[in-house]
Order: structure tokens, then sequence, then C-alpha cells
């Protein structure tokens, strides 16, 4: 035991190096060891088709099929990679649910039944890949978003045939410029900007545009129901989310939109519109919550403070790309938008008497008494001014608990409210803590996160998809009524979160965590 031990201690150093303090040699050891390995565990690629084609989230019949864009080379790309390829323009009604859509490069999955690269997830993953010595693993994943712009139309939810409808929140020119300020590859920078470019535009047309706001919402693309929800999200009795969606309409009443435009009472079937709201909240990231109303459908009917922060924080980078490809009139124009975002944000989506920022309903024109962690997102792009900062900093209280921030304060049965908590928002908001000088509360609410995953760690040897931040674990037992109830191994954006934040952390903070370790 003692040679273990020492054997983790030394792999701990060789790996990470930790200067100026005690090595802990069991839990933080492991764990780091652990999601070292993971990224490798993780990677998918073209030279091992048979591990990216595997999906639990659908039924899969017959051989494994690649999907390409229609302007591809099929032939070529079916003789290099020894596989069946169909071009898109051949899917239809007849086609079988689920199909790998082809990508140039590498790229990490998040891990358990998310077995492709998500649209969001990558970006927490590029943070951990760009930490953990890893820059050309990230940038080709940044690669294959701006191949799937071109080639697909947008960043995909993920590279499955069912997800060409939506994306996900878009960080597609964070990761460029994150990439870009490790290669500092300006040539790459320049090529990079179209596909920058027309992805905006998908979220700044309509369905996404409201015109009457000028901001932007999410928008599923499609009024069906999402073939990996019916497969895929099936609890011990057989049922998927939309049959307990239909159960929870008939027994209860619904204050927060019209039910009857979402469920046929006479029928007992969920409408065209309950399946375009479902895909929009699947297109925010946040499936399910009850943010919007019950299972979020009513999101179709508001400006998302996250979506809006996010397309702020997009044309600042652009400005920022603009000015280094040495274009600074094409850069002050991408700053004026930026500007103008900003101001609209602020205007509808600020509350001065609770001190947060909240979602726009556009249709009712009023603002949503929802709290919820995307309050942070505002301070995570910059826009907050910093009374506005500190006000949102005053609410931690609303979120804080053991184990970090959970995601509201609303216990609803979906895995996007309380009690849980996800490491993407524990960055975010910690992340937009340190950019306004909340450091004692960024260096807090790491240390809670971070202890809660490595006492979850040392019982289970895994890292999670997400945790109950009230308890401290990652057993959530019976707390998820909605969506889907599992809680996957792996896992990409978690691993990252706690090699961001374990960086971040002042020398004092990583002497606390290792001394609670090595108590343990």
């Amino acid at each position: 035991m003692k040679r273990n031990r020492f054997r983790a201690c030394l792999i701990a150093l060789l790996l990470y190096g930790l200067p100026g303090h005690a090595a802990d040699c069991s839990a933080l050891a492991d764990a780091r060891s652990y999601i070292h390995q993971s990224w490798k565990t993780l990677t998918r690629s073209n030279a091992s088709l048979r591990d990216s084609a595997q999906d639990s989230k659908v039924a899969q019949r017959g051989p494994i099929t690649l999907w390409v864009a229609a302007d591809e080379d099929a032939a070529r790309i079916g003789k290099d990679l020894k596989v069946k390829v169909r071009k898109l323009s051949e899917l239809n009604s007849t086609t079988p649910e689920s199909g790998l859509l082809y990508l140039p490069e590498p790229y990490v999955v998040p891990g358990g039944r998310f077995n492709e690269m998500y649209g969001w997830d990558s970006y927490f993953i590029l943070l951990g890949l760009l930490r953990d010595g890893q820059p050309a693993l990230a940038q080709s994943m940044t690669d294959n978003f701006l191949y799937e712009v071109r080639h697909y139309g947008k960043v995909l939810n993920a590279n499955r045939t069912y997800y060409l409808t939506r994306s996900q929140p878009p960080f597609l020119s964070r990761m460029v410029l994150d990439v870009y300020s490790v290669t500092g590859d300006t040539a790459w920078l320049r090529r990079s900007l179209p596909a920058l470019q027309s992805y905006y535009e998908y979220w700044i047309k309509e369905p996404h545009l409201t015109p009457q706001t000028g901001l932007s919402r999410y928008d599923g693309g499609s009024d069906k129901p999402a073939p990996e929800v019916v497969f895929g999200e099936r609890d011990e009795a057989g049922k998927n989310h939309y049959d307990r969606v239909k159960e929870y309409y008939k027994t209860n009443a619904v204050k927060e939109y019209n039910p009857d435009d979402f469920y046929n009472r006479a029928t007992g079937e969920l409408t065209p519109l309950f399946y375009q709201g479902d895909r929009a909240m699947r297109e925010s990231g946040f499936d399910p919550s009850a943010r919007f109303g019950p299972f979020s459908v009513g999101i179709v009917n508001y400006n998302s403070v996250d979506l809006n922060s996010l397309l702020y924080r997009m044309e600042m980078d652009m400005a920022a790309i603009e000015g280094l490809l040495d274009q600074p009139r094409l850069g002050a124009i991408w700053s004026q938008r930026a500007a103008t975002r900003a101001a609209a944000v602020r205007r509808l989506m600020w509350d001065g008497k609770s001190g947060l920022f909240t979602d726009y309903n556009f249709v009712s024109r009023q603002r949503h008494d929802y709290p919820f962690l995307t309050a942070f997102y505002p301070l995570w792009a910059g826009l907050a001014t910093p009374e506005e900062a500190a006000a949102v900093a005053a609410n931690l209280p609303l979120f804080e608990k053991d184990g970090g921030l959970q995601t509201s304060n609303r216990v609803s049965g979906n895995q996007w409210d309380a009690p849980f908590g996800w490491a993407p928002l524990q960055i975010i908001a910690i992340e937009g803590l340190r950019r306004y000088s909340f450091d004692t509360d960024a260096e807090r609410l790491s240390l809670k996160f971070l202890s809660m995953i490595l006492r979850d760690f040392e019982q289970h040897r895994t890292i999670k998809e997400k945790y109950n931040v009230v308890e401290g674990k990652s057993d959530l037992g019976a707390g998820i009524k909605f969506g889907y109830t599992s809680n996957e191994i792996g896992f990409g954006w978690t691993n990252a979160a706690f090699v961001l934040l374990w960086d971040e952390l002042s020398d004092a903070g990583k002497r606390k965590l290792e001394t609670q370790c090595i108590a343990r």
C-alpha cells in the first residue's frame, strides 16, 4: 500500500508539478491521473469508427454507416476509411434514426451515453485540454466545429443525424481565440473567420432573432419528437420522458403558461408546439429544467440571458479577431454590435429589485422570476457593470451549498434545477466572479466543488456528469423525475472543471485542499 501511494505521488509530481506544495499521495494525485488518462479514453477518431458509431440513445440496425455532407467527396472518404458512406441528400423518413456524421479530426466525447462531439461540452473540455498540455487535440476539436459550420450549416448539438436540426450554446469564438492564444497561428485565425461569421448569422436571424427586442432565443428547428428521447430516456417502467410529461399534464395544474398550447387533453397527446419548445430547450443545453415552466417548453417565448450574453461575447471576440488581423474598421462594427446588445440586455433583463439578470418574455414583455445560475453569464461575458456584478455576487446564498453552486433554488424533479450542480456552470460563475475581482468568493466556491469531487472520487473512483451539491455526492437517487435519470461516467466537462479550478486556486487554496485530502 505504501509503495502504491508513493508511486501515485511520484506520478502527480511528474505529470503536473506542484512546486511549493506537499504532494497529496491519495485522492488528489489519483484524480489528476484519472483525468489525464480520461482524455485518451474519451477520444474518438476516424481510426476507430466502430467505437465512435456506438450509440445507446437510439436503436441501431445494420452495418456502420457514416453520413457526409452533400458537398463532400463520399467516395474518397469511404475508400480512405473503409466504411459505408452516404450523403445527407439521401436522408429521408425511411432512413434509420441514428447515423454518425463525418468529422475530419479527432475529438473528445463527454462519456457514457454521450459518445459523440457536443456543441457546448466541447468548449469546457477544450479548457481542460489546454490546461492539461494537449493543445493539438483542443485545436482539432475547434477545427471540427469550423468544419460543421462549413458543411452542416452550424455547430451541431452533436455529430449524429438526429441532431442536424439544432445547435447548442455558441462558444465557438471563444474556442478559436483560446486556441490562438496558445498557437499564435494568424493564418489559421484568418481561415476561421468566415465560418465564425456564418455561425453568428445562424443566431441573429429568425427564428432565433426576435425583431421586437433585437435579441435572440433558442429554437430547436423541428416540431417532432426527438428520437434520442423516444428510445433512450426510458425509466425502469419503460416510460420515456414524453410519457412522463403526459402524465404530469393530466394530473397537475400549470400556471406558468397555457398548457393547452402544449398538451391536447382530448387526445392525451403533446402538441407540435410542445415538441418545438422541447427541442429549443435541448438547443439551450439545459435539458430539462422548470426554468420556463414545466419542462421549459415555454422557452419559445423568451430571450435567454445566457444566449444573449454568449452572443455579446461572440461580438466582442469578433472585434478582437479583426483587431488581430489588422482590420480596426471591421472590429469597430463588431464592438458597436456588442454595445447595442449589452444595452438591450441591461434594459430588458436586469432586475434591480432582485439584483439578478433574468430571462425576458418578449410576448408578455416581462422579466421572468426564476433565479437561475445563468444570472452569472453577464459577468463571465463582461457585459455587467461593476454595480450589477456586485449585486449578483451578493445573491450567491441563493445558490451556494456545501458542494458548490446549485443550478437554481427550485426543486422541480429536473436535473438542471436544485439540488443539482453541474461543472460548466461552476466555471461560468467562478470565472465571472474572478473577472470582477470577487476572488474570495471564487476561491471558496472552487474549494467546495473540488472537495466534493474528491470525496466522491475516493468512494467511486470515477468522475461524474453532475452532482447533488446539497448532499455532496454523485448518487442522485430518485431525485430526477424527468429527462434521463442516469449519471454518466467520464466525464468531459467535470474533468475540465477540476483541472481549471485547481489551476486557478491560490497557493493557500491548494495547500488547503491537499490538507483536506490527506486528513481523510
